[in-house]
């Protein structure tokens, strides 16, 4: 006769999770969802006077530093993250990223 424990086979109770364990992911999940974000699609930028500004009128153009066809900045909280291209569907313009920035990228 051997003098080794018998093997146990009875299964480990299952714990079942309590209602505020359930919901705690989707509660965390969903909060940010409402948080606030400022979203910045820059077409150029340039420094102009006071005195020029007050006297342009309803057809002026403002010369900016970027050219046509060149991608535009993509803001989000003032933090440069993507590159992108204007875009025009329905009538509607949009902006469609085509480079996320990395912080080691500019």
């Amino acid at each position: 006769m051997s003098a080794l424990p018998k093997k146990s086979t009875a299964q480990p109770a299952e714990i079942a999770p309590t209602p505020e364990d359930a919901t705690e992911p989707l509660h965390a999940a969903t909060a940010i969802e409402d948080v606030p974000v400022k979203i910045a699609a820059v077409l150029g930028k340039t420094k102009i006077d006071v005195a020029k500004l007050k006297t342009l009128g309803d057809s002026a153009v403002i010369e900016l530093d970027r050219k046509v066809g060149e991608p535009i900045d993509l803001y989000v909280n003032d933090r440069l993250i993507a590159r992108g291209e204007l875009v025009m569907k329905d009538g509607v313009l949009g902006v469609t990223m085509t480079e996320i920035v990395r912080d080691d990228d500019h």
